[in-house]
């Protein structure tokens, strides 16, 4: 896999001359968030020697680099998920690459479920920690030493420091923040409303089918990370709604002016 990587870090520098301070993984809903970066290279997934590239519609599929106000950023059009087969360490594969290109930090966003009952859609919640048990770790099988080390601690999986940011600027963005544990799923399907009933016994607050795994191999390889999940819908059980990708679609594109100057607010404080 580290061979894997540095064909794919040699592709992008043969192109991209670029180097980033901060990540950023769009989810649904923030597609559209480019063209609030001064843009100075694109590169698509498919340019890239070995590298997965998304199925899903909507997503776009290419990595962005530019500046969110005076900041260097690489940013992630379209991320890779587990439920579209690619094994995890596939999945987790861009973001050790933007770690290799030079991101130190890197903020994670996504589209969730709602599990505490009293978030509603258009809701951002910061992830203040998260469970990875109903998918596999993107560190099984042979340790990466040049990223990290075999057993890294995850005590503080999303920064403290970074936490703090991200209250500092949706307060000054007049932005109602929720806070809360995220449950990452493997999906395709949505959960089932005894799953859900589980996660909340767990603790969760919020569920969805991406970003754990990134925020696992993220810290492993040292980077500080934070998240915010935009929640779209109520999980299975806490309403009547049938669960659907187009009503998900439809919440994330209703929210998306106020996520997007969340998250320029974000990494420009980062």
């Amino acid at each position: 896999m580290y061979q894997k990587l540095t064909t794919c870090l040699r592709s992008v520098r043969e192109k991209i001359d670029f180097k980033p301070e901060v990540a950023v993984v769009l989810g649904s809903g923030l597609g559209d968030y480019v063209q609030q970066v001064r843009i100075e290279q694109t590169m698509d997934y498919a340019q890239i020697k070995g590298f997965p590239v998304s199925t899903v519609k909507g997503h776009k599929g290419r990595f962005v680099f530019g500046y969110v106000k005076e900041v260097p950023v690489v940013i992630m059009q379209g991320r890779v998920h587990y439920y579209e087969g690619y094994p995890m360490s596939e999945v987790v594969l861009p973001t050790r690459l933007m770690g290799m290109l030079g991101a130190k930090k890197i903020l994670l966003t996504n589209a969730a479920g709602g599990v505490n009952p009293s978030f509603q859609p258009g809701d951002f919640m910061m992830i203040t920690d998260h469970i990875t048990t109903g998918i596999p770790s993107p560190l099984i099988g042979p340790n990466i030493d040049e990223l990290g080390p075999r057993f890294p601690d995850m005590s503080e999986v999303y920064s403290r420091r970074l936490q703090d940011v991200i209250r500092t600027c949706a307060k000054e963005g007049g932005i109602d923040l929720k806070e809360g544990v995220y449950v990452q799923f493997s999906g395709p399907n949505y959960e089932t409303p005894a799953e859900i009933r589980l996660a909340r016994t767990w603790g969760a607050d919020a569920v969805g089918m991406s970003t754990a795994c990134e925020a696992v191999a993220a810290r492993h390889m040292g980077l500080a990370v934070c998240g915010i999940s935009c929640i779209t819908n109520m999980a299975a059980g806490l309403s009547n709604e049938k669960l659907s990708h187009a009503e998900v679609q439809e919440t994330a594109d209703r929210v998306a002016a106020s996520f997007q100057e969340l998250v320029t607010r974000i990494v420009a404080a980062m």
